[in-house]
């Protein structure tokens, strides 16, 4: 039974600091996207009653065909709206030593801002990942692979909320 007081949630808005890079796993062929996000907010001190801007990277990783639409339509600079959850994980180094990261696992990816000029590339309604896979007739169905431990990609997972 999962605990109903939890949540693992996080919606960012900030630009993307490079093009996302997109990669296939040899196991299964699923495509990983990796890209970070800058987000800027101001910090008021109050005691030199100074404002000064603090910038915060993020590191995103999308999974399937969300990961393929990243990669097709995100460009550096280009501001976007990041939905997803914290995860957390380790592995061995080259040298032997255990690393870890905490990143952001995208669920949703929304355009914002100006659309550039290669934007009329893009079919309408295409400026958010909430798509049909008819959209993309080269790219694979999900299967119940593409998302482990929740169901496939219309969610069952641990962060469903109840109402």
């Amino acid at each position: 039974m999962r605990d109903l007081n939890s949540l693992n949630r996080v919606i960012l808005v900030g630009n993307l600091v490079k093009k996302p890079e997109l990669r296939y796993l040899p196991k299964n062929n699923r495509a990983v996207a990796s890209f970070q996000v800058a987000t800027n907010e101001s910090v008021y001190y109050p005691d030199t009653k100074q404002t000064s801007q603090r910038t915060e990277f993020h590191r995103i990783v999308a999974w399937g065909k969300l990961a393929e639409f990243c990669q097709r339509y995100l460009d550096q600079g280009r501001q976007v709206l990041i939905e997803g959850k914290l995860r957390n994980r380790s592995w061995a180094g080259r040298d032997g030593n255990k690393r870890y990261t905490t990143e952001v696992e995208a669920q949703n990816v929304v355009l914002l801002g100006r659309r550039p000029a290669a934007a009329e590339e893009m079919p309408a309604g295409m400026e958010t990942a909430d798509y049909s896979p008819t959209d993309f007739p080269d790219i694979s169905e999900p299967t119940g692979d593409e998302f482990p431990g929740e169901g496939g990609p219309e969610g069952g997972g641990e962060d469903d909320i109840p109402f």
